[in-house]
This record gives C-alpha cells, sequence and structure tokens, in this order.
C-alpha cells in the first residue's frame, strides 16, 4: 500500500517525521513532510514495510534522503528492537514509545495504517516521550541479568519440584533442615538415590548444627522413597546441577562485561566513583557496582541488576 495525500498543518514540533507501527513480519510507516510548494500544507505518506535488515536499512537510506529527524514506534513486544537498532545506526534518532501514551481515540476504526498515522501525528506535535533505551553495552550487560535471573528462577522450580517428590515419598526432610539442598541435605538426597533407605544411616550424614536433631532426622526421613522417587530426584538434580553452572558461566561474563563498560566521564569529575582515578574512561561499571554493594539491603547481584537495568548515566 502506498499512498501521498496533502493534510492541513497546524502547529507542528517536528518537521520530518516518520512513524512505524511495528509488527512481526513488516511495519505500516506513516512518513508526514513540509508540502513541496504549497506552504502551510504538509504531504503525509503511508505504505508496507518489511521487517527484514535489508528492507529496513534501505528504508533507513530513504528517510535520510527526505531529511526525516525523528522516527517514532511503539514498544511491540520484541518486533521494536531490529526497526530500532538499524535505523538508529543509519543515524536517525529513534524513539521507543509506550502503548499507554499512544491510546488511540474510542470508537475509532483501528487498522495498522491508522495506528501508524496517529502515532505520526502525535509525534510532529510533540505529544510523546521517548522510553529510555540503553546503549549497546549496557543492552547486552541487561540480557545477561535478566537470563540470569531466569536461569535462578528455574533452579529454585525445580528445587521446590524435589521437596514435591520428598512430600510423595513421605520424606519430611524439609521440616528439620533448613537448607534442603545444604552440605547435609544433599548428601541424605545422594544417599536416598543410591538406594540407602536406613533412617539412622541417613540421619548419621548431618554434619554441623544438624547432629544434635539426630532423632529429628530418624524420624523425618522414614518414609517409603522407591526407585521411582529415586528417578526423579536424580533427574531434578543433575538439572539444578547444569544449571548451577550455567549461572556461574554467567556471572563471570557479566562481570567480564561490567569491566569493559567506562563510566561517563560527569562535568569537573563530579559523580565519579569514590576510588576511581580521575581522568576520561578510568573507572568501569565494577567500581559503581561495588559501591551499590555497600548500600544495606543491596547484595553484589541486586547491584549489578540495578546497574543493568538503569545504566550508569543518570543524565539521560
Amino acid at each position: 500500500m502506498d499512498e501521498s495525500e496533502a493534510v492541513d498543518q497546524t502547529t507542528e514540533l517536528v518537521e520530518r517525521v516518520a512513524a512505524i507501527d511495528v509488527a512481526k513480519a513488516s511495519g505500516m510507516l506513516c512518513l508526514r513532510l513540509p508540502h513541496e510548494r504549497i506552504e502551510g500544507r504538509r504531504t503525509q505518506r503511508v505504505w508496507n514495510v518489511g521487517a527484514t535488515t535489508n528492507a529496513i536499512l534501505e528504508l533507513g537510506d530513504h528517510l535520510l534522503c527526505q531529511g526525516v529527524t525523528r522516527v517514532v514506534m511503539e514498544a511491540t513486544g520484541s518486533y521494536w528492537k531490529p526497526w530500532f537498532y538499524l535505523l538508529e545506526a543509519r543515524g536517525l534518532e529513534c524513539w521507543l514509545v509506550n502503548a499507554r501514551d499512544v491510546k488511540n481515540v474510542p470508537g475509532r476504526p483501528k487498522t495498522d495504517k491508522l495506528d501508524a498515522v496517529w502515532l505520526c501525528k502525535l509525534a510532529e506535535r510533540g505529544m510523546l516521550r521517548p522510553s529510555f533505551v540503553p546503549p549497546k553495552p549496557i543492552r547486552e550487560l541487561r540480557d545477561l541479568t535478566r537470563l540470569r535471573s531466569v536461569f535462578i528462577g528455574e533452579r529454585s522450580r525445580n528445587r521446590q519440584r524435589i521437596e514435591k517428590v520428598l512430600e510423595d515419598a513421605q520424606i519430611k526432610l524439609s521440616s528439620v533442615a533448613t537448607n534442603l539442598f545444604g552440605v547435609s541435605g544433599r548428601a541424605m538426597l545422594e544417599a536416598l538415590i543410591d538406594g540407602e533407605r536406613s533412617p539412622q544411616a541417613l540421619a548419621g550424614l548431618a554434619r554441623g548444627r544438624l547432629v544434635s536433631k539426630h532423632d529429628a532426622l530418624v524420624e523425618a526421613l522414614t518414609g517409603q522413597f522407591d526407585e521411582h522417587h529415586a528417578y526423579l530426584c536424580r533427574l531434578l538434580l543433575d538439572t539444578i546441577d547444569r544449571i548451577t553452572v550455567q549461572v556461574d558461566e554467567l556471572s563471570q561474563r557479566i562481570n567480564a562485561q561490567l569491566a569493559g563498560i567506562r563510566l561517563p566521564e560527569a562535568d569537573g569529575g563530579a559523580g565519579r566513583p569514590r576510588g576511581a582515578p580521575g581522568g576520561t574512561g578510568e573507572a568501569d561499571l565494577l567500581s559503581l557496582v561495588e559501591r551499590l554493594d555497600e548500600i544495606p539491603g543491596i547484595g553484589r547481584t541486586a547491584a549489578e541488576v540495578i546497574v543493568a537495568e538503569l545504566g550508569p548515566d543518570m543524565r539521560v
């Protein structure tokens, strides 16, 4: 679809603007420019663009030739990312806007074309505000911290599944041991999986403060744990161990990413982390994470997540 029309000009704040209604396989683009001959009027063109790399890059070149100063798109799933990143790399100013700020008029027909036109008109009148899209190094750091959070959550769910298996076998170990997956708890689980069924022998594997709870452990480890429960626990424990290795690898990658990102130099050195050397590019994000880690209630992992989500530069 390719349409062009002349429209009345009101009080536009952005003279040359484009808006994209993003979808998975394509995007509906609306381009609004000043009329070439008639002062006080504007031209509007709407057409469909494929969401492939080459099509988006070609669109970027076209928008640059038209003198477009701002490209606006709605945050739709993750489909906006190629549009934003590729057009930004072409040198265009890209704005990602929140869907709640771009609500259409109630009762008005809703199509991709109308959405693109509506978004473009809001953009040219300065009625939108951009969402925070961090630079590439921070986006990569955010990907790592978010994936680590997903893995940690999945590991916790598998631990809960093991506890359900033990409940099914009438094993109440978690009622006595604070940490079912500590040194003592893990040793007892491994022994159960390997075929040990004697509550006394299992309780004898206790270490540390659990040694004083021998009688309670014997009672808690008396149940109907069989080969089926052993198979399930073995599978879940192996999954937990594998996820733990992946979490550790992600943590190492996050530390390397933090060390490779330099802090922006504030005016006059203000805002430089304590103890960081002066001069441009002499401090990295690790120093910022260490400062956040000093705050009561914020641990190392939480500090890394804060930096990844907000970035180091509060001026944005």
